[in-house]
């Protein structure tokens, strides 16, 4: 538990923002604290339930554990994190019928809007390799379990660490010139990361998967063609993106919170030149950073995993901090069920923010989509909502059952939930208490 309790120091201080008033700094600031308290939860979740893994035969245990690997061209090729360091990735080698299949999938982690929270998130695991754990447990999607990973449970997986701070799309023509030294690099980072990845095998791939998490989801959305175009043609490529799915809707005081922030990081890290071109020649290039206005220009077939009550999208999108000077809304950020009957109206229309944005992506024939009411962020990576007895479910699937229903074609998979709170098998996150229930 060595390493799940250092991730519980790191992200616990980030729980009594709630409820302040937040400068952009801190408000940035809070955006990556919040993917760290995420991880903290699923982290320290997935380490206490390891002991009962198992494949072939023996514990899962230490064969769960993933070594950090460097990359190995990103001095050659200029792709550095924030503060200049070299990015990473973790690797576990496929076996038997998944030695040429593939799971990569994308580690999320918020965004910098500003030098000042750019200089602050360099100080981190999610701008410096500096400060990432040197081994991370492998679940979820990546999990070797059969029996938590029917479908993909001996490929090849992948875990890209995320270090640039703008879902994979910063150019160094950026960079600040003072002496900050910060480095915007993310395309240059993902280029890298998959030439190398390319060398150790994916180049032969028969089926690969790009997914991702919150800000890696979004990286999955903006990559997700170029992850086709690198592959063979005969390949079965697919996409998944993992409550990565952000509105672009305006706060409860009218404010375009999210749309204004989505500017300065686009602005400050030069991520047009990144982003879809039809859609950067029709509109301003930060709104091609929000994936409704992605998808529907994806010419790969995309599933979207996310709750229409996202506690990430809530807290920082419908809610933010200013947007709350009195802290009316603190106790239901922290718990779903200690939200009003006001209040929960207000999610109500939230979610119908929601499901309006998915109904034009429900008639795409290659997109597919588990969209449930859970008080949830990301659920593809840990094995408790991904797949199990007691996972969430819709029309009595897993998240897993659903995607692998999509992937290999074995039926339509677009799946839709009743509003909270109708379905019983959902986890919902409990800040209060430091709990998931």
């Amino acid at each position: 538990m060595a390493t799940a309790q250092r991730w519980w120091l790191r992200g616990r201080g980030y729980i009594f923002i709630l409820g302040q008033r937040w400068g952009k700094r801190e408000w940035a600031i809070a955006v990556a604290g919040f993917s760290i308290v995420l991880l903290a939860f699923s982290f320290i979740i997935s380490s206490d339930s390891s002991s009962s893994d198992h494949f072939s035969g023996a514990g899962a245990g230490a064969y769960d554990f993933v070594p950090l690997t460097f990359l190995s061209n990103a001095v050659q090729r200029g792709a550095y994190c924030l503060d200049g360091s070299v990015p990473a990735y973790h690797f576990k080698k496929g076996f038997g019928s998944g030695s040429r299949r593939w799971v990569l999938h994308i580690e999320g982690g918020g965004w910098c809007n500003s030098v000042s929270s750019c200089s602050f998130r360099k100080t981190t695991a999610l701008g410096s390799s500096k400060y990432m754990d040197h081994q991370v447990l492998f679940s979820g999607i990546l999990s070797r379990d059969q029996s938590r990973n029917p479908d993909f449970y001996n490929w090849n997986k992948v875990k890209i660490r995320y270090c640039d701070g703008a879902s994979f799309t910063g150019h160094p023509e950026s960079e600040p010139n003072n002496d900050t030294k910060l480095f915007f690099r993310g395309q240059l980072i993902w280029r890298a990361m998959m030439d190398e990845i390319l060398s150790i095998g994916l180049s032969n791939a028969q089926e690969a998967l790009l997914s991702g998490c919150s800000a890696g989801g979004l990286a999955t959305l903006i990559h997700c063609d170029d992850f086709r175009e690198i592959l063979p043609k005969k390949a079965k490529v697919k996409c998944l993106s993992d409550g990565g799915f952000f509105l672009n809707e305006k706060d409860i005081a009218g404010n375009a919170t999210i749309q204004s922030f989505y500017h300065d990081v686009v602005r400050l890290q030069g991520a047009a030149g990144s982003l879809k071109k039809d859609c950067v020649a029709k509109m301003e290039p930060s709104k091609c950073f929000f994936p409704q206005n992605i998808v529907k220009s994806i010419n790969t077939p995309v599933y979207l995993v996310n709750p229409t009550y996202d506690f990430w999208q809530i807290r920082n999108i419908l809610v933010p901090g200013p947007a709350d000077p009195h802290g009316h809304w603190r106790k239901c950020q922290l718990s779903i069920r200690n939200c009003s009957p006001e209040q929960i109206q207000v999610l109500q229309g939230f979610r119908n923010s929601f499901l309006k944005t998915f109904s034009e992506f429900q008639q795409m024939k290659d997109v597919g989509m588990f969209i449930n009411s859970c008080y949830s962020h990301c659920q593809t990576w840990m094995s408790e909502t991904w797949h199990g007895p007691n996972s969430p479910k819709i029309n009595n699937k897993t998240i897993a059952e659903a995607v692998g229903d999509w992937f290999f074609e074995r039926k339509v998979s677009k799946h839709i939930d009743c509003p909270y709170p109708c379905n019983p098998t959902c986890y919902h996150m409990d800040f209060t208490g430091r709990r998931f229930h």
